[in-house]
């Protein structure tokens, strides 16, 4: 008997009719003689709704109320597909994320999974039910309700598959699987047969919205392997593993885009040891995550300093660096820069072949596409772009590789 934790988004949900298909499959999963443990996220719209909801009521809404009321989402989501089951014949239970024992840090809204206590979990299943649980939440060591941030429910559905040694994690969604770029993008991008963690990570931390990047990261950590797959029929996925040797004949396995960017460049910085680290210090403090990051030295003894962050980070970024570019002198200033996206090609085959960066630049120079910033890595490249032409850039780059066709 194989134990299998399958996590469905919330458009799979999103419904009554898809709840209760849901529990169809679910069922039939059951009916296979397998042990089944369901992650739920909040039906599609819920969430925004309920911050909605609170912004109408307040400008800045407590974020330890914010999880308060947002984790209402899930246990809705768990409840209804549990009744779904049971009217079905199985016997099905829902559990929230306190009670499937996740145990949080972090600040409220954006909560880090600390440990985790499955015994509760094991008992259901050891009774023989279906195991409902709730996504996107967990319970600080002070008993605080808590929310893992956007996209946590694929965080739950690994964490639990780890932590009850799963045969199988599935993460059901509205996709087939991972593909090499973004279809509704590039209309010939191919769905990928399997995908490494370092790969998936990069996608995920680069745009690509199949996969948190929290959850890959913890995927990896434990070793859970994991299939991404459609909620809406019974086509095989794309697995996400560890690299193995054949890996790395295939130069890029993807490029992923990323909208909503914004650029921030402060010039004038002394150059003196010890002034990124209060530049960035501030940043982090703030709790506002960066992407690409280039320092150079400007002329007469200054340094220049610029770094890319989401758009709606961009208010907290100028209010914590105020009081740090105040103090660094007069020549000390900041620009900002909206408007922008970020391309990047991925693929651990850049490890072992040359020529890629060179590939990607004359493909964009040949599509009339200038580049802004660069940022490598051992297995990604990515450059910054004006955000109306990211769409004709990812055409021209994913062309470029041939990545509608299969590797030979």
């Amino acid at each position: 008997m194989a134990l299998i934790v399958q996590k469905y988004g919330g458009t799979s949900v999103g419904t009554l009719d898809r709840i209760r298909n849901v529990a169809a499959r679910l069922k039939r999963t059951r009916d296979a003689g397998n042990q089944v443990v369901a992650v739920v996220s909040a039906m599609s719209g819920i969430t925004d709704g309920l911050i909605k909801m609170a912004r109408e009521l307040t400008d800045n809404p407590s974020e330890r109320e914010l999880d308060v009321l947002l984790a209402t989402g899930e246990q809705q989501s768990i409840a209804l597909v549990a009744m779904a089951l049971q009217e079905m014949g199985m016997d099905a239970v829902s559990i929230t994320g306190r009670q499937a024992g996740i145990f949080t840090t972090g600040s409220h809204t954006r909560g880090r999974i600390l440990n985790m206590d499955p015994s509760l979990m094991r008992g259901f299943l050891d009774d023989g039910k279906t195991l409902v649980v709730a996504g996107f939440q967990g319970i600080t060591p002070n008993g605080m309700i808590h929310t893992l941030g956007r996209g946590g429910s694929d965080l739950t559905a690994i964490a639990v598959a780890a932590a009850l040694k799963a045969d199988v994690c599935q993460i059901l969604t509205d996709v087939d699987g991972v593909y090499t770029c973004d279809p509704r993008v590039v209309p010939n991008a191919r769905k990928l047969p399997e995908i490494s963690y370092d790969e998936m990570l990069e996608m995920a931390s680069s745009g690509s919205k199949v996969m948190q990047s929290r959850s890959v990261e913890f995927a990896k950590k434990f070793g859970v392997i994991f299939e991404v797959r459609s909620s809406l029929n019974d086509n095989p996925g794309t697995l996400v593993l560890e690299e193995h040797p054949n890996m790395e004949n295939v130069v890029i396995r993807g490029i992923s885009i990323e909208r909503s960017q914004a650029r921030v460049t402060i010039t004038g910085i002394p150059d003196e040891p010890g002034m990124s680290g209060r530049i960035l210090g501030a940043i982090g403090e703030a709790e506002i995550n960066l992407d690409m990051i280039v320092s150079n030295i400007a002329p007469a003894g200054l340094a220049r300093h610029s770094f890319t962050m989401h758009s709606s980070d961009l208010g907290k970024a100028q209010a914590a660096l105020k009081p740090v570019i105040a103090a660094l002198g007069p020549n000390a200033k900041v620009e900002t820069e909206g408007g922008i996206a970020k391309l990047s090609a991925v693929g651990i085959g850049m490890r072992s072949h040359s020529g890629v960066a060179a590939t990607m630049f004359k493909a964009l120079g040949a599509a009339g596409i200038n580049i802004g910033m660069i940022s490598t890595s051992e297995i990604k490249i990515a450059v910054t772009v004006d955000e109306t032409l990211i769409e004709e850039a990812a055409r021209a780059v994913h062309d470029a590789f041939g990545l509608d066709k299969p590797p030979q």
